[in-house]
């Protein structure tokens, strides 16, 4: 199976970005399903019922979340109805949503994952320990899918790496998501588990992080505050493509995609 996990969705360019190059990418490599992250899709922080839905149209089988999932609160709607909306596994038991989702795609069941990293994290809600919580999800799932995508959205590398290890062999993509800046790392780990420290962001990467210079300016000094806005004039779709073994559900090959306005482009389309 081929597949591709777009990574942060920042806004409006963030869209936009999907909105050129997703089409191409599935026909150009006949791609079997798509994960995008979307807690930023909805002016930059959070997601609504609206842009879910728009996501949804543009192709994801899957939307995953992060620590500002319910930075829009009608993102609670969503989970009142069928859907493929993941929020971090590792909130509170009684959050609403779930932490994970699982579809079935040309007879492989795909479980996709999402965990929250806890250093230096912000969150508005209490977290758990992301790495007993992801041991405990296989020891009482693993049989209820083929392939396991992981999503670990954390600002730390070696928290990524860390869960990259832990979970080579058990996992098909170990994906690290939330930093917005692509790495230079992706590989296949030891024991076939497809693997990058963050996978960057669909956005304008012509600003800080998604957001307008000013703002982050005025959020980091100059003795001034002011709201956080998204920045809105080059569109980057930042992805991995994640090739697996039918008979071993092991990521056979893993190839980061880059494609827009500002950083080089890994490929023509």
């Amino acid at each position: 199976m081929k597949f591709l996990f777009c990574g942060d969705v920042s806004g409006q360019s963030g869209r936009k970005a999907l909105k050129d190059y997703l089409p191409k990418l599935k026909e150009k490599f006949k791609l079997d399903f798509i994960i995008i992250n979307g807690e930023n899709a909805a002016h930059g922080l959070g997601l609504t019922p609206k842009i879910y839905t728009e996501l949804c149209r543009m192709g994801a089988d899957v939307i995953t979340m992060g620590n500002h999932t319910f930075d829009k609160m009608d993102v609670v709607k969503i989970w009142n109805e069928e859907n493929v909306l993941v929020r971090p596994l590792n909130y509170p038991e009684n959050t609403v949503g779930k932490g994970w989702q699982i579809i079935e795609i040309k007879n492989k069941r795909i479980c996709v994952v999402q965990l929250l990293g806890r250093g230096f994290m912000h969150s508005k809600l209490e977290l758990s320990d992301p790495f007993i919580d992801m041991q405990n999800f296989i020891q009482n799932h693993q049989n209820e899918y083929d392939l396991l995508i992981v999503d670990f959205h954390a600002e730390t590398t070696a928290e990524k790496v860390a869960m990259g290890y832990l979970l080579d062999g058990r996992a098909t993509l170990v994906v690290g998501t939330h930093t917005h800046i692509p790495t230079n790392d992706a590989h296949i780990l030891e024991e076939g588990t497809a693997f990058i420290t963050d996978v960057g962001m669909c956005g304008d990467y012509t600003s800080v992080l998604g957001m307008t210079r000013e703002s982050a300016f005025a959020h980091f000094g100059f003795g001034q505050r002011m709201r956080w806005e998204p920045a809105t004039e080059k569109s980057t779709l930042a992805a991995v493509m994640v090739e697996t073994d039918n008979k071993t559900n092991n990521a056979k090959k893993i190839r980061p995609i880059i494609l827009g306005d500002t950083l080089e482009n890994t490929l023509k389309i």
